[in-house]
């Protein structure tokens, strides 16, 4: 329940603002509100006012300084004060019982009131948690009662509907956008999209017949500053009724319990920036409302409300069915949004892993193998793709100049990073003389004794219409003797053309080239040597250390099969995810050789895509698995077992998995009590249709689990069985040691001294006792 970062240099109070030092202006503390409701602080529990508004008597009757000091039933009434000290008491967010419905008699009058509440932290105490003051705003009540999810839902039914069934962004936005406007009566309503650096966009909007439009717009991030952004990532809707509203100031200045102002990041009547305010005026407007768009709670956006006719203050019940609007455009914009990168991560996968398959057969020159089909274009789009290796040049898309990719490759090779990528060639190295139309951006990897990978792009002319000159956001005004910067007047529509520049290369793009790097390296040592060498190395290259969490303590092992290419199918996937679980994956493709070593590293990438940072359980990862398989037409077949490893509300453990023919886990306590976790499902490649299932179990602290591929328990002269039963007992034997010495004893003792069977891979997981 904090503010802005707090690292930033905020303005000391009383300081002019202007468009100088807006970034550092403290709009999370104003120490006012808006006068269209009154606001009470109050200690808890005894629910003893300690500062109020000073317009409080326009609502209660009762002045603040008659309010300081006493009980809430006094300045409230006895039933009001009791409804919010109930709301207060419950269990749970405040936010989801808000408002709380009152009835406060004012000179022997009824006045219906919503109370809004929320606690600000106002100095930190013993336990981490913070003292807090409960924060009371109260509003007159318009709009239908009782309020209720059900009549907020109502309100927005029908637009629920009309998202779920848009199929593209577009029309997503613009539902939104006809809909908040329809519910709140705003003149104007925008949705507004941030790109990288925080430029906004009007991609949506619904406004009255007589205004003009403001749709494909632009506005600099200098309009919205990034404390602002800070406040609307944690307030996620704010309404300013009357843009010539006169603040009402918070008495005393300061809060008691912590000599500070007020943090009043989570009120809905906070008092706004003078210079915002100024702003919305120069625009024409009278009135606004913005509601946060956010995509794993960082702002990709708003829905901004304009009104031009005058003053307007949608009543609570509105704004909270718009809100809900915005939280369901948000999830099914993140939804669509992971759609679209979940099947493009899949297919850049699968690119990937068919190049670097491909990059095994030394019956082809290496240059060659890239443009095969797929090609490096399908890796990464561009105009152009040059690839020099082992002295072998290949090219794909426009024809460049002589000498110009060499020259390209040269000058990054210079700047000494793995991956260089420019938008802008031309600008960056003007002595290359690149043409702009076939080379304006250039991606390289440089590699050793001069040979490269390029892509490159033509120009792309863009042009952008802002809403005002960018380059000139604001006007100098004389106050006295003084200068000061105020936001500009004009917002007529101001076309930029951008030339120089070719498509840009993502984040993404850099990092999937980056990867490719590391496979062209391996398959250039590999080369040098014999393919036994080569195709070992790969295996090992994917086969990455795990991550050590604190509460777990993990060791991998993956063992060839004595047989002359010390490869296969076998392999092992270790990975934390962003929610703090951990992912536990064990394969075995069918087959040996390299074949089966470049069918194993396209499954492993594909499942990482699938599965990392995704709410899918583990049934759903063999599911999209056993689908991409079928549907990409890999040909593989292959055991796999999922499992994720996450905290359980009780502090416990619990293991989660799906089994696609693989061989059970073990798992032995710490007393040595020992269980086979015996769940298991149709082999991937056999019928991508097949249901999966989820098992769960719940591991005691202290427990070791083991996953495992066949080659440790299996022999010719014994069932599986009997070598599963002989593990379980060897690993019972050694719960107490460290699981890198487990590992290398089940090794040892599950192993014949001479092997020629099978590949073996495991994972060995001991948790926190």
């Amino acid at each position: 329940m904090t503010g802005p970062t707090p690292e930033v240099d905020w303005l000391a109070p009383g300081t002019p603002v202007d468009l100088d030092n807006c970034a550092r202006e403290p709009i999370h503390i104003p120490g006012s509100i808006q006068p269209r409701g009154v606001l009470l602080a109050v200690s808890e529990p005894e629910l003893v006012v300690q500062q109020v508004s000073e317009n409080l008597a326009t609502l209660t009757g009762v002045r603040p300084e008659q309010a300081l000091g006493r009980p809430l039933e006094e300045v409230l009434g006895v039933v009001p004060a009791d409804l919010v000290a109930r709301s207060a008491s419950a269990f749970g967010d405040l936010r989801e019982r808000n408002p709380v419905e009152l009835m406060l008699e004012v000179d022997g009058t009824p006045v219906p009131v919503d109370a809004i509440l929320h606690r600000a932290v106002i100095r930190p105490n013993d336990t981490g948690e913070g003292v807090t003051s409960l924060v009371v705003e109260l509003e007159p009540a318009r709009g239908p009662r009782p309020f209720s999810f059900p009549n907020t839902y109502q309100a927005v039914r029908g637009t629920i509907g009309e998202l779920n069934r848009a199929s593209s962004l577009e029309e997503l936005y613009d539902i939104t956008a006809r809909a908040v406007r329809t519910l709140t009566g705003f003149d104007r309503v925008m949705v507004y999209r941030y790109d990288a650096d925080y430029n906004g966009e009007v991609v949506a909007e619904a406004r009255a017949e007589h205004l003009n439009s403001f749709l494909g717009l632009h506005y600099p991030a200098s309009d919205i500053p990034a404390q602002a952004r800070a406040l609307y990532e944690k307030n996620w809707i704010r309404l300013i009724s009357d843009v010539d509203y006169v603040p009402s100031r918070l008495t005393p200045v300061d809060h008691p319990g912590n000599g500070l102002p007020l943090d009043l990041t989570f009120s809905t009547l906070r008092s706004v920036s003078p210079i915002h305010l100024e702003y919305l005026k120069n625009m024409g407007v009278r009135a606004s409302m913005s509601i946060s768009l956010l995509r794993d709670d960082t702002l990709w956006g708003l829905i901004a409300c304009h009104h031009y006719a005058g003053p307007h203050a949608p009543p609570y019940a509105t704004r909270a069915a718009a809100e809900f609007l915005g939280s369901t455009l948000s999830l099914r914009l993140v939804d669509r949004a992971k759609e679209e990168e979940t099947e493009r991560a899949l297919q850049v996968r699968s690119t990937l892993a068919w190049l670097t398959a491909a990059t095994l057969d030394e019956d082809r020159p290496l240059a060659d193998t890239l443009m095969g089909s797929p090609d490096l274009l399908d890796l990464l789009p561009a105009d152009s793709v040059v690839v020099r290796l082992q002295g072998h040049t290949a090219t794909r898309g426009a024809e460049l100049p002589s000498g110009l990719a060499e020259a390209v490759a040269a000058w990054a090779a210079g700047r000494g990073a793995d991956v260089v990528a420019t938008d802008a060639l031309p600008d960056q190295a003007p002595q290359l003389g690149a043409p702009l139309d076939l080379a304006c951006g250039a991606l390289v990897l440089p590699l050793p004794e001069g040979q490269f990978v390029l892509w490159v792009r033509g120009e792309r002319v863009r042009q952008i219409d802002w809403g005002g000159d960018p380059h000139n956001k604001a006007i100098a005004e004389r106050e006295g003797e003084e200068i000061r910067l105020s936001p500009r007047k004009s917002f007529d529509r101001w076309r930029e053309t951008v030339r120089g520049r070719s498509e840009p290369w993502t984040g993404q793009q850099v990092a999937e080239a980056n990867e490719l790097r590391t496979h062209l390296l391996e398959a250039l040592y590999a080369r040098s040597r014999s393919i036994v060498r080569a195709a070992e190395t790969l295996q090992r290259s994917l086969l990455t250390d795990p991550p050590q969490p604190g509460h777990l303590e993990i060791a991998v092992r993956y063992v060839p099969a004595a047989r002359e290419a010390q490869v296969g199918g076998d392999w092992y996937d270790v990975f934390a995810q962003p929610d703090g679980s951990t992912m536990l994956v064990i394969g075995d493709v069918a087959g040996h050789d390299t074949e089966a070593a470049a069918c194993m590293a396209q499954l492993r990438g594909l499942l990482r895509g699938i599965a990392y940072d995704s709410a899918q359980s583990p049934a759903q990862v063999l599911a999209r698995l056993d689908a991409a398989i079928d549907g990409l037409g890999l040909g593989a077949m292959a055991t796999v077992l999922v499992a994720r490893l996450a905290h359980a509300d009780d502090g416990s453990r619990v293991l989660r998995w799906s089994n696609a023919g693989h061989l059970p886990p073990l798992v032995v306590g710490p007393d040595g009590a020992q269980q086979v976790l015996s769940a298991r499902g149709l082999m991937l490649g056999v019928e991508p249709t097949t249901d999966r299932t989820d098992t769960e179990a719940v591991l005691e602290p202290g427990s070791t689990l083991l996953l495992y591929t066949d080659g440790l328990v299996e022999r010719r002269d014994q069932v599986f069985d009997d070598g599963v039963e002989q593990l379980q007992q060897l690993l019972a034997g050694l719960r107490q040691r460290p699981v890198e010495e487990v590992s290398d004893e089940l090794l040892a003792g599950m192993l014949p001294a001479e092997r020629t069977e099978d590949d073996v891979a495991l994972v060995a997981v001991r948790l926190a006792g």
